[in-house]
């Protein structure tokens, strides 16, 4: 796992210019003081139940099980959460933690717009200057979250270098942090990024994984045989898995946005086509092109298409102890339709990735067998998007 360096077995570490070098020595300082600090984690443990509405439920989807016809299927509803994603989890965490560092403004990325919207949340809350990054492509794919962001409070800088999205958008906050490094926390939104990011993401986030084992024992009285969510960057995945990385008998499976499919050019599924290499501060698996270039990827969801993995996921796959397939378009879509139709439940296009590998595993594992799927998110932002996918205009 994590050493000292940083590093998740080969992969990791801090590549970043040595502009940036103090600012991430103090932020992993200062975490290091507080996530073990008493009166920090009571104040963030408020926020999380006062707040962001916690715990998220665990949801025992009987029209699906049934209708799917074999395994029971659970649903970890973080689409419940205030701001409608697992995101609030993260952002809750890091303002507190930037507040007490003595920072006053925050930045941030966003693809889907979810993690900008739970930025500018937390700032508008905690009385921080907030600013998020978006690419204009995802503009305008999720202009109600732009609108929101805006209506807390935060300015949005639409990016418009390179392909217009979210990977685009990380180079863009990570330049501005390096300008205004002294009153400024980059409050980066994945398990991705030079350490410490990816572990500080995964410990505030691990607290959907710590609920669902409890609940899961409560509700059931043993651990669940599948455990499966989204992987962009792989934030919500990561905390899915967390907590039952050491229980082997837990099956841990990633849905990466295959887009078009793995055999075009049009996908963000970073396993199934990426290799090794050094991106945004980490050492990771990458889409690239023939020359080892950062790849153009593409997929019908913001939130998913960055051509890029976290590094603990890379190590998780190199060990063998997580599963990572590839989810399309068109499945995906089918899985928003389904799961809205089935138990009124209208999840983000992200987490439909992960509905449709589980209507797929589903019918073929015994009705003794629990899997859990994260829906990592509401799909309101989505459904002009579907619309337009299925040929309709909703605004018309």
């Amino acid at each position: 796992m994590l050493n000292h360096n940083g590093k998740f077995g080969d992969h990791g570490g801090q590549y970043i210019p040595e502009t940036l070098m103090n600012a991430v020595i103090e932020l992993e300082e200062a975490y290091n003081h507080y996530k073990n600090d008493s009166a920090f984690n009571k104040e963030l443990q408020d926020l999380f139940n006062d707040y962001a509405g916690r715990p998220s439920r665990l949801y025992y989807a009987a029209h699906m099980t049934q209708d799917l016809g074999g395994a029971k299927i659970y649903l970890k509803r973080e689409d419940l959460n205030h701001t409608g994603s697992h995101k609030i989890n993260n952002v809750l965490g890091q303002c507190l933690l930037a507040k007490k560092m003595g920072k006053t403004r925050i930045i941030a990325e966003t693809g889907a717009g979810q993690h900008g919207v739970a930025t500018a949340t937390a700032a508008a809350l905690m009385g921080m200057e907030c600013e998020v990054f978006m690419g204009e492509e995802d503009t305008k794919r999720q202009a109600l979250n732009v609108y929101r962001m805006r209506l807390l409070g935060a300015k949005v800088h639409p990016v418009t270098s390179g392909t217009s999205t979210l990977k685009d958008a990380v180079s863009e906050a990570m330049r501005e942090w390096t300008k205004r490094i002294d009153d400024t926390h980059y409050l980066l939104g994945s398990v991705m990024g030079p350490h410490p990011f990816p572990m500080i993401v995964r410990d505030f986030q691990s607290v959907i994984s710590r609920e669902i084992k409890q609940q899961m024992t409560e509700k059931e009285g043993r651990l669940p045989d599948v455990v499966m969510a989204c992987v962009g960057g792989g934030s919500n995945a990561m905390g899915a898995f967390y907590h039952f990385i050491e229980d082997k008998q837990v099956r841990l499976i990633g849905c990466e946005a295959a887009g078009r499919g793995i055999d075009t050019a049009e996908t963000a599924a970073t396993i199934a086509t990426g290799k090794q290499g050094i991106f945004h501060g980490m050492k990771s698996y990458f889409c690239q092109d023939e020359y080892g270039q950062i790849a153009p990827v593409y997929s019908i969801s913001a939130g998913l298409d960055y051509p890029g993995i976290g590094p603990e996921h890379a190590y998780l796959y190199d060990t063998k102890r997580a599963e990572y397939v590839a989810v399309t378009d068109d499945e995906a879509v089918h899985a928003f339709e389904y799961l809205s139709r089935i138990e009124g439940i209208i999840p983000a296009i992200e987490s439909a990735h992960a509905v449709a590998h589980a209507m797929k595993i589903a019918p073929s594992m015994g009705k003794d067998r629990i899997i859990v799927i994260n829906i990592s998110g509401r799909g309101d932002k989505d459904c002009a998007a579907i619309a337009r996918y299925r040929g309709e205009n909703i605004y018309e």
